[in-house]
């Protein structure tokens, strides 16, 4: 059975049903190397609770850069495709600021390094029904979060901070809140 869009449910006469589920990233070349990586996600191990698509879509997932990308090994970092493991919720502007931020870090620029800044387009493709309610004017429920990384987005970051439970995304509750300021 297969449902369209209108809801109605559809039965599909098939002889073969092919399935690709994924993949896996390959980390044999660096066993020497001493890493960090999410044992469910196979992500670099600091961003795998920001990333998990169980909790997150692309457009919730908050900026990182070199902080969460650093691995045990001195100086050395997976950045790109590979930093996010098995989690299909990476996109290429991602991979651009993690490596903008890992640069600074390598030069010695601390600050720039930890001043992550990545605001994605609302194009529709991080987002559907399923997973958060129709987008505000500033995006996806607000964007990503930017400081708590418990949170799913900007809508419900800010009422955890305002000291409510959460927003709701994902949930029948898509009554829009005024956020709360942020230091």
């Amino acid at each position: 059975m297969q449902g369209d869009p209108a809801g109605r449910e559809a039965l599909i006469a098939t002889e073969e049903i092919i399935v690709a589920a994924g993949f896996r990233p390959d980390f044999s070349f660096l066993r020497e190397i001493r890493l960090s990586i999410d044992p469910w996600l196979e992500s670099s191990g600091a961003i795998g609770p920001l990333i998990d698509p169980n909790l997150h879509s692309c457009g919730t997932v908050r900026p990182h850069g070199a902080e969460e990308l650093a691995h045990p090994e001195t100086d050395f970092f997976i950045a790109g495709m590979k930093s996010y493991g098995r989690a299909p919720t990476f996109l290429l502007a991602t991979g651009h600021e993690q490596v903008r931020s890992i640069v600074a870090e390598l030069v010695g620029d601390q600050a720039a390094a930890r001043q992550v800044q990545l605001v994605l387009p609302e194009t529709g493709v991080c987002r559907t029904s399923a997973i958060a309610p129709p987008a505000t004017e500033s995006g996806c429920c607000g964007g990503p979060p930017r400081v708590l990384a418990e949170a799913c987005c900007a809508r419900d970051e800010a009422v955890k901070i305002a000291g409510e439970a959460g927003c709701g995304c994902g949930a029948t509750d898509t009554t829009p809140r005024e956020p709360a300021e942020t230091v």
